[in-house]
C-alpha cells in the first residue's frame, strides 16, 4: 500500500512539473509566437502571430478612415475578425476574419505583370524578352513603393495557365491548358526577382471544379497564388471572348476558397491570395455569400479598360459598392490609351480611390 501511495505521489509531482514547464513555455513564447503540433504533441512549426492592431491600422489606411482606434472582436463562431472603429458607417474597411500569420495583404502591395509567355497580345508578361520584362516589372513595382512608402510593393507574374479559346478543341471546352513545362518556366523566372506567381484560370466551357485540381502541385508552393476570371466562365454554353461575358456565383468562388484553404492547412502554408476579375455586374453573383477564411485573402480586381472616368465608374459600381475583402485595379498599356483616353492613370491617382487598391495589375 505504501509503495502504491509513493508511486501516486511521484506521478503527481511529475504531472505538476510538466504543467509548470508548459505554463512557463507559453508565458515566455506564447505572447508573440504560436505553434503547430502533431498528434503526439511534438512541435512541428513555429508561426509568428499576426499583429492585429497593425492589420486593422492598415485596413483603415486603405479606406482613408481617419481614426487611430482599431479593435478586434470575436464572431459567433469564435473566429477572429477584423474591424475598425469609425464615427460614420461605411462600406470600408470590410469586417472579415483575420488572416493566418504570414499574410501578404495589407502589409504589402502586389504589382503584377499579366499575360502568357507564348503570346505578345495577351499582356505585358509575354510582350518583351524575359530580362527586359523583369526589369520593367521591377521599375513599375518601385514606382508603387515610392508612391506609398508605408506599403512596400512586391512583384508578381500573373500567368494565364488555362486560356479561353475561340475554337472548341478536341473536348469542345473552348480552353487550352498550359503544359507543366511552361508553368515551371514561369516559377523559375519569378525566382530571379523574388516575385510571387499568380496562376490565372479561364475555364471557357469547362468548370473551375475540373480545372483547379490540376494545379494543386503548384498551389502547394508557398509563393504560388491563384486568380479566376468570370469573364470566360461560360455557364450557358456560349463561345467565350466575343459578345458574351461569363459569370461565377458565390458557390463557385466558395469552392475555390475551400480548396485553397485545405491546401494551406494541410501543408502549413501562409495564406493564399485569390484574385477575382470583375468589370460587369453579372460577372459575380451573390457577392454577399462569398466566405472569408484565415487561409485565403480575396481580391476583387477592377478589370475594365478605357478612359479614366469609365474605369473609375466601374470601380465604384462593382468593387466599392459590393465589398468582399480587398480590392485591385488593372492598368492596360495599350487599351487605356485608346481615344478618347487622356492617358493611363498614375499610382498617385489610384491611391486616392476608396479603398486604395492593394493589388495592381498591368496588361
Amino acid at each position: 500500500m505504501s509503495k502504491m501511495i509513493k508511486n501516486k505521489k511521484n506521478w503527481l509531482v511529475i504531472s505538476i512539473s510538466c504543467l509548470l514547464i508548459l505554463v512557463l513555455f507559453i508565458f515566455i513564447f506564447g505572447r508573440s509566437t504560436s505553434y503547430k503540433v502533431d498528434a503526439d504533441g511534438n512541435v512541428i512549426k513555429k508561426i509568428p502571430q499576426l499583429d492585429v492592431k497593425e492589420y486593422d491600422r492598415r485596413l483603415n489606411m486603405l479606406a482613408h478612415v481617419a481614426t487611430s482606434t482599431a479593435t478586434s472582436t470575436l464572431s459567433s463562431t469564435t473566429s477572429a475578425t477584423s474591424t475598425a472603429s469609425t464615427t460614420k458607417k461605411s462600406l470600408w474597411p470590410v469586417k472579415t476574419v483575420y488572416p493566418n500569420a504570414g499574410a501578404i495583404l495589407p502589409f504589402n502591395r502586389i504589382v503584377a505583370y499579366y499575360g502568357n509567355l507564348s503570346s505578345k497580345s495577351m499582356g505585358v508578361l509575354g510582350q518583351y524578352p524575359e530580362d527586359e520584362m523583369l526589369t520593367r516589372l521591377q521599375a513599375d513595382t518601385q514606382k508603387w513603393t515610392d508612391a506609398d512608402p508605408e506599403t512596400p510593393a512586391i512583384p508578381a507574374l500573373h500567368y494565364i495557365v488555362v486560356t479561353a479559346q475561340a475554337l472548341p478543341g478536341v473536348d469542345k471546352k473552348y480552353r487550352l491548358r498550359m503544359p507543366d513545362t511552361e508553368i515551371d518556366k514561369v516559377v523559375t523566372i519569378a525566382k530571379k526577382i523574388n516575385a510571387i506567381v499568380i496562376l490565372d484560370i479561364q475555364v471557357g466551357l469547362s468548370t473551375i471544379q475540373d480545372e483547379l485540381p490540376l494545379l494543386e502541385k503548384y498551389l502547394k508552393m508557398p509563393q504560388v497564388h491563384l486568380s479566376i476570371d468570370p469573364e470566360f466562365s461560360m455557364k450557358n454554353g456560349q463561345r467565350p471572348g466575343f459578345e458574351y461575358v461569363g459569370t461565377y456565383d458565390a458557390t463557385d468562388i466558395n469552392y475555390v476558397i475551400d480548396y485553397l484553404a485545405k491546401i494551406v492547412d494541410e501543408n502549413n502554408l501562409p495564406p493564399k491570395v485569390l484574385v477575382i476579375h470583375r468589370y460587369r455586374q453579372e460577372m459575380v453573383t451573390n457577392y454577399k455569400l462569398i466566405k472569408t477564411v484565415p487561409e485565403v485573402q480575396i481580391v476583387m480586381d477592377m478589370d475594365g479598360w478605357g478612359p479614366k472616368d469609365h474605369k473609375l465608374a466601374s470601380y465604384t459600381k462593382y468593387i466599392y459598392k459590393e465589398p468582399v475583402q480587398f480590392t485591385g485595379f488593372k492598368l492596360f498599356y495599350k487599351n487605356d490609351l485608346w481615344k478618347p483616353s487622356t492617358g493611363m492613370m498614375t499610382p498617385e491617382e489610384i491611391l486616392k480611390l476608396t479603398p486604395s487598391p492593394i493589388y495592381i495589375q498591368y496588361q
